[in-house]
């Protein structure tokens, strides 16, 4: 029996790895299907401290995961398919191996929802298709970019690409917006954001270099399908924590993410059982901050194992 398994490993599993290692815990990461997490779909990550010219997300995720393999740390390639978790005696069902830990780190991270539209994919991650304006909005610079969505995220990111953007372009399927009042009052008052009511998006145009160019929109009134030119389009119509073989084994909110209690950002309902990054936060969704609630997991992992 291992002393921790860490499922999954994005910036919060990762980091848990680190910490765990360097304990002595001699912890198992299993990788899922995407190692290393969103932040390898990132071409440029410039607000990781430390990094003050910048780095590739995928190398980031790199460099931790050799960091974390320097003290110890063990990493397995598998996608688990359902749990069984109870105190002191945790297992983990992949595609063919059962794994039994005496503490479980639930580090899986969440999934942005996507459109499916062509183009989409094509130009998802540095070319002109995102799902974070924290993370790249700085690289819109003077430039005409469309925000996808119509609810309190898509409003926030709208504003956040004021700082850079010329124009943003907001596009929603309906005629009024389903954030709160207040962002809804902000958008619409400001002089950077012009919303394109009754509008969903068609396909992500590419230029002669595969980056994006513009966008083809169809109005769901006249069935008119228009081209808005821009340079940058941002998905935001939420995130989908991958959390769903945790249903019947964790306390899940509407949304699926992890609820934690009251007095631990990380503490399940289950002693032992601990929870970080994207999978318990749905506010903040940051590299950084999936890094320090890996950390507080970990050390969550030794004092729990000292204490029984």
């Amino acid at each position: 029996m291992e002393n921790v398994i860490i499922i999954g490993t994005g910036c919060a599993g990762l980091t848990a790895g680190i910490y765990a290692a360097r304990a002595n815990l001699n912890p198992v990461l299993i990788e899922g299907l995407l190692p290393g997490g969103q932040l390898t779909t990132t071409s440029e990550v410039e607000n990781f401290p430390g990094f003050p010219e910048g780095i590739d997300g995928f190398d980031l995720t790199v460099r931790m995961r050799a960091q974390a393999e320097r003290f110890g740390a063990r990493f397995i390639s598998d996608d688990i398919k359902s749990v069984s978790f109870s105190e002191g005696n945790n297992k983990l069902f992949g595609e063919t191996t059962t794994y039994e830990s005496k503490t479980i780190i639930v580090a899986t991270g969440a999934s942005p929802r996507l459109t499916n539209v062509p183009g989409e994919k094509e130009m998802f991650g540095g070319k002109g298709v995102t799902t974070c304006a924290t993370c790249d909005g700085a690289f819109y610079r003077n430039m005409d970019v469309v925000v996808i969505g119509g609810g309190d995220s898509a409003c926030e990111e709208a504003l956040f690409l004021t700082q850079f953007a010329s124009k943003i372009f907001l596009v929603h399927r309906r005629d009024t917006l389903r954030a709160s009042q207040i962002m809804r009052q902000r958008v619409l008052e400001h002089k950077k954001i012009t919303p394109l009511w009754n509008s969903v998006l068609e396909a992500i145009l590419p230029d002669e270099n595969g980056k994006v160019r513009g966008v083809s929109l169809k109005n769901t009134v006249t069935n008119q399908t228009v081209e808005q030119p821009c340079k940058g389009v941002f998905l935001a119509i939420g995130h989908t924590p991958n959390t769903a073989i945790f249903a019947n084994a964790l306390k899940l909110d509407e949304a699926g993410y992890v609820i934690t209690e009251e007095d631990s950002m990380v503490k399940t309902a289950i002693n032992g059982v601990f929870a970080a990054g994207d999978c318990v936060d749905y506010t903040y969704r940051q590299a950084i901050t999936a890094a320090g609630t890996g950390c507080q997991a970990a050390m969550e992992v030794e004092r729990w194992l000292l204490s029984m």
